[in-house]
Parts: structure tokens; C-alpha cells; sequence
């Protein structure tokens, strides 16, 4: 490892000063003191518990926290060496160590001239080439110039990625289907069993259908095989000439792009500093950009940017990304907290904690830290959640009175992307409401006064309360904010990576089941011939052939 690494003490963090803090005080007077009470204590707790990003502002006061929670809290994040790191990744320094690579996400969203190295390379001159490059296809789709072989445009684009190569794009279309206008249709295609593909052809035109490959190395498994399917399509429909109309791709493997038949002006590519689940924002965002114009794919870039500004200049008191993973490894370490809702109040963002899932549980879900030693602390608290109200009929249940602490983040826009003003004000009453009653919960005593008087009954309906929440309060959901709620959360699972010693932007654990269902599939393809695997999955291959496997 570089030199330049803050060394991490042996058990670490669990032998940090601050930690040792924070040890005694969870047990003192924190641990009993409801949120409630800490309202009535301080008039100004809303004030120093929130802080605001560019367009976001974030209430954090309807958390477990008080003033020396929060000195401790930081004093952590200082003797962890969070600013430090911090500025090595922007810096270029190979803090993906594992891999020994740079983190250069944030160059993907920077203007022309300010000045991103991989090494000796201009990684901010290399990423507004192919930026240039994009416009120029965007453009030529959007205007006719670029069209099918049929020369009809096209009225629909496939994107065929996996993981962050489509957990991204996913939400990134739905969110911002307001401002597609009269562009193409998106659609996704990731799942190896094609069945995604194969509904779809039942309602697309190959006449007027492009197909966006999305792989670095042009030989994911998932996306490949899709590819290939869709290869096939196009030729038995529109001939093998066809093909170099009907797709295009971010991919760096030109060999096999020739392979495939990809059209040499319709590629496009990215960097091995460009982590798959970071990926939007480069040539992957490439379907992003053909449903909303690339103009409001480089205001979506633009938001990043504005919170990438945030992170880097911002003290550790004021920086919202900070706060937000200080305040998930507060729930996570010090409450038992394994787990995280995620619950946006607009519809359109219903994809985004599907998103984030990738992005905490991919990033963070390590045993072992940056050093090579095991972990001492809990890492990688799990991702869930769903559009509010539709939450709200469907697991609230669970945050109001089960028996888990679950910290929440309620993500809500000021202004609907798209409903009547008094059907966004009927979300944002449901979205405060709930932040309220987790907090404050239903005593007994106020359930009597409701006119319960079965003793069974009023237990039944008490709400404990005291249960933390964030709100995340921006103007409206446009390019800008998802660009900037995109970045936020980034930087907030990369300080909790900091936090834990462990390495954010490698994935190892995804890899073994590739490299296991590369044997299994030989296996499945020829029993006889292959090495024989473990005994349960050979009894599980036995049952699938029996049923036409």
C-alpha cells in the first residue's frame, strides 16, 4: 500500500480515542433521553441540526443526536483522516488499492478546464472528448441524421447493461421521464434469462429500434448474451448489414466491438477509473442522455459537480455527506442499526432506493480492511425502500412498532415533477406526518384519551417513537437535483467506507459466482465429460434436468 495511507491502527476504529468517547456516551443519558425531550431542551436544535448543499437541505434534527453526539461524531471523522482521503480521491491518488487505481468519478462531471490526473494523463480532456462525442450521436438521433437501416428514426432505445450499468439508467429514465419530451422511448434489458428481451420484441419496430451495449470489457456474461439475442433479432428482421445501424456502445474493447459488428462511430468509451457503479455519468449514461437531450445530461452532470464543490470545500461540521455518514455509522456501530430505509415522495424516484442498494451494499459490504486485516467494526448496513405512500401501506408497519432501530431518509421535492399542486401537497403532508410519528410515537396515556380503554387494545396501539429520521427537502426533482442527490450519496458511502478502513471501490465478492457459474453451466452442458461439482448442486442439476433443463 502507498505511502501515502494514513497507517490504521490495529483495531481500528474501535481503538480511536473519539470512539472510546463515543462508547461511554451511548451509555449515558443519550440512551434515555427521547428525541421529544430533546426538542423541549433546545429551541435552536433545528437550526444546528440542519445544513443545506446547493439545493438540498437536510433536516437533521429529528435524529438521536445532541451537541456532544456530534462533537464526538466529528472528532472521529477527523482522527479517521476522512479530509485526507477525501482529497486523495480528487487528487487522483489509487485509493482503490486492491486494484491500484485511481477514483475519478467526480472528473466525469467537471468543467473543461479543471484539471483531473489519472498518472500523467488529462482524465478531464479525455472525458469531454468522448462527452463531445456523445452530444454529436445524441443530436444526430434526436434530429434524423442518425437512423436505422430502414432510414426511419428511431423510436426506441435498449439499453443492454447489468448492474450499474443499469441500476442507474433505470432510475435516471423514470426520474426524469418529464423532461424526455418527444424523444425515444428507454427501455432496459439486464437479466440473463431474456425474458426481458423477449417481451419486449413483442411490442418494439426493428426498423426503428437502437440497441445501447453497455460493458467495459465487452465480455460481461449478462449483457453479452443479450446482445447476442438482439444481434440475432436484428439480422433475421432487417439483415446482417442492419447490424451496424442498430447498435452502439460504451465499451473500451475494440476487438470485439469489431467482432460484433459495432459501428466504429457509434463507440464510445470510459476508463478503468470509472467504477460500474459510478458509471452513469460517463458513456454508460449514454440512454440517459437519448431520453432526456444532452443538454439536460450535462445539467445532471452539472448537479454532481455542485455537490462534488460541497464535499471538497466544505468544513466537516457543514458538509452534508459527512453528516449523513456520520449519522449511518452512529445507527449502524452504536444501535445495532443493520438496516436503512430509503423512501422518496415522488413516484418517478421509485427506482432510486434500488440504486442506492448498489451503491451502500456493493461499495461497503467488506470484511476486510484496506490493510488486509478483518474488520472490527459492522459494515454495510442494508439498503431497502419504496416510493412513500406506496411504503406506506406496505412495510411502515415495521418502522412504526417492530423492535429494530431502522434509520430513514424521506427524500421529497418541494414542487410534483408532474401532479396537480394539491396532490403534491397531499404527499408532502404524508411525508412530514410520517417523520412526526416517528419521532414522537402515541403514549398510552394519549391513546385512553381517544376513548381506547381495552388495556390489550391501548399496548396494541402505542408507537414508541424516539425512531431517527433525515429529511432531504430540494425545489423540484429536475437533472440538477437527481445530479446532486446522486453525489451526495456517493460521498456518504465512501466516508463510511473511511470510517470502517475498508475499500469502497472494488467488488471482489461479485466476481466467485461468475467464475462458480462458468463451472456450473460446463457442467450443466456436458454431465458427463466435467468434473463433478459439491453434492447439493449436483442434486439440484439432477431435479432441473428431470424438468427439461
Amino acid at each position: 500500500m502507498s505511502e501515502f495511507w494514513p497507517k490504521l491502527t490495529p483495531g481500528y476504529p474501535r481503538d480511536l480515542p473519539a470512539w472510546q468517547a463515543l462508547v461511554e456516551h451511548v451509555n449515558g443519558p443519550i440512551a434515555s433521553t427521547s428525541m421529544a425531550t430533546l426538542f423541549s431542551r433546545d429551541a435552536n436544535r433545528v437550526r444546528r441540526f440542519s445544513q443545506k448543499a446547493g439545493d438540498i437541505y437536510a433536516d437533521f434534527s429529528k435524529n438521536r443526536i445532541n451537541t456532544t453526539t456530534w462533537r464526538l461524531l466529528l472528532a472521529l471523522a477527523g482522527e479517521a483522516n476522512v479530509e485526507a482521503w477525501r482529497d486523495a480521491m480528487f487528487a487522483g491518488e489509487h485509493i482503490n488499492t486492491s486494484e491500484d487505481r485511481a477514483v475519478l468519478h467526480t472528473a466525469l462531471r467537471a468543467r473543461p478546464r479543471e484539471r483531473f490526473r489519472d498518472g500523467g494523463q488529462n482524465a478531464t480532456r479525455a472525458v469531454h472528448a468522448v462527452l463531445d462525442a456523445m452530444g454529436a450521436f445524441v443530436n444526430g438521433v434526436h434530429r434524423g441524421r442518425i437512423v436505422g437501416s430502414k432510414r426511419k428514426p428511431f423510436t426506441d432505445i435498449v439499453n443492454i447493461g447489468i448492474g450499474g450499468s443499469d441500476l442507474g439508467i433505470v432510475m435516471a429514465v423514470k426520474a426524469l421521464e418529464h423532461h424526455r419530451g418527444k424523444r425515444p422511448r428507454v427501455h432496459s434489458v439486464s437479466n440473463v434469462d431474456g425474458t426481458q428481451l423477449a417481451d419486449l420484441k413483442q411490442s418494439l419496430n426493428p426498423a426503428t429500434t437502437l440497441f445501447v451495449i453497455c460493458s467495459k470489457t465487452f465480455t460481461t456474461q449478462e449483457t453479452m448474451s443479450n446482445a447476442a439475442e438482439a444481434r440475432r433479432w436484428i439480422r433475421r428482421t432487417l439483415g446482417d448489414a442492419a447490424v451496424q445501424r442498430h447498435f452502439a456502445a460504451a465499451s473500451t474493447n475494440h476487438a470485439a466491438m469489431d467482432r460484433f459488428g459495432i459501428n466504429p462511430e457509434y463507440r464510445f468509451g470510459f476508463w478503468d477509473w470509472v467504477g460500474g457503479r459510478y458509471s452513469i455519468w460517463s458513456a454508460v449514461g449514454l440512454s440517459v442522455a437519448l431520453a432526456i437531450g444532452m443538454k439536460n445530461f450535462r445539467e445532471l452532470l452539472d448537479g454532481g459537480r455542485t455537490m462534488d464543490r460541497h464535499f471538497r470545500r466544505a468544513p466537516l461540521r457543514e458538509n452534508l455527506p459527512v453528516t449523513m455518514a456520520l449519522l449511518a455509522f452512529w445507527y449502524n456501530q452504536f444501535f445495532g442499526a443493520e438496516t436503512q430505509a430509503i423512501l422518496p415522495y415522488d413516484n418517478r424516484l421509485d427506482r432510486f432506493p434500488a440504486f442506492l442498494q448498489q451503491m451502500q451494499m456493493e461499495s461497503n459490504g467488506k470484511s476486510v480492511r484496506i490493510d488486509g486485516a478483518p474488520v472490527t467494526v459492522e459494515t454495510g448496513m442494508v439498503i431497502f425502500g419504496e416510493a412513500g405512500n406506496n411504503a406506506q401501506h406496505s412495510f411502515y408497519q415495521l418502522l412504526h412498532q417492530g423492535t429494530r432501530v431502522i434509520p430513514v431518509d424521506f427524500i421529497l421535492p418541494a414542487r410534483s415533477s408532474g401532479a396537480s399542486r394539491k396532490a403534491q401537497r397531499l404527499a408532502v403532508a404524508n411525508c412530514l406526518a410520517q417523520s412526526q410519528a416517528l419521532m414522537l410515537g402515541r403514549s398510552a396515556t394519549e391513546v385512553r384519551a381517544s376513548g381506547i380503554t381495552d388495556p390489550v387494545d391501548i399496548a396494541q396501539r402505542v408507537h414508541s417513537g424516539n425512531r431517527p429520521s433525515t429529511t432531504l427537502v430540494f425545489p423540484a426533482l429536475t437533472p440538477s437535483t437527481l445530479g446532486q442527490l446522486i453525489a451526495l450519496y456517493e460521498h456518504k458511502v465512501f466516508v463510511e467506507g473511511v470510517l470502517c478502513g475498508i475499500n469502497s471501490f472494488d467488488q471482489w465478492g461479485v466476481q466467485l459466482g461468475k467464475v462458480l457459474a462458468k463451472n456450473v453451466e460446463k457442467r450443466l452442458a456436458n454431465p458427463r465429460k466435467t468434473e463433478a461439482l459439491d453434492a447439493s448442486t449436483e442434486a439440484l442439476l439432477a431435479t432441473l434436468r428431470k424438468l427439461g433443463v
